[in-house]
């Protein structure tokens, strides 16, 4: 039989995050060493790729810190993204300062409990769907919630962020 992994050994920020809000997920762990994209993780786990979102970090014009949750598979429109967050222009964080800003590594970033709560963006997207697959804040980790539940959460919005097509 494998190593079951007791609740309070795989619990994240991100799910701390949500106990304490008492918000309703369900986890799914996988094996992963090293950073994997989220559309290679989809396929590795037979998962929808457009069910599945990714966690981006941005720096606006004016120094804050912005959060963007999309599909895998799409990308962040910049000009759609600083207008969602009513920025003059925003710019992807360095993945070395990633862990700094926001408690996190690259490729298990969440937008729940990072250090401090940043102003979040949720793809429209989701809203067609009930549940949606986030990461659970650490490789190998992911978290499956109501798109609702996770705008609630994290005080964010939903905005048209991806580049049409």
């Amino acid at each position: 039989m494998g190593k079951a992994k007791k609740d309070k050994d795989i619990k994240t920020n991100a799910m701390r995050f949500l106990d304490s809000k008492k918000i309703a997920y369900s986890v799914n762990t996988y094996e992963c060493e090293d950073f994997v994209d989220g559309v290679h993780i989809a396929q590795m786990l037979g998962q929808d790729e457009d069910m599945s979102y990714k966690t981006l970090v941005t720096k606006g014009k004016g120094g804050g810190y912005f959060v963007f949750v999309l599909p895998v598979a799409r990308e962040l429109d910049m000009k759609k993204a600083a207008k969602a967050v009513g920025e003059k222009s925003v710019e992807m964080l360095h993945v070395k300062d990633i862990n700094a800003v926001t408690g996190y590594i690259r490729g298990g970033c969440s937008p729940l409990g990072m250090k401090k709560q940043f102003p979040t963006v949720v793809d429209e997207s989701a809203r067609g769907f009930e549940t949606i697959i986030i990461s659970g804040g650490r490789l190998g980790s992911q978290i499956m919630l109501s798109p609702d539940d996770l705008v609630s959460a994290c005080g964010g919005s939903f905005g048209d962020i991806v580049f049409d097509g």
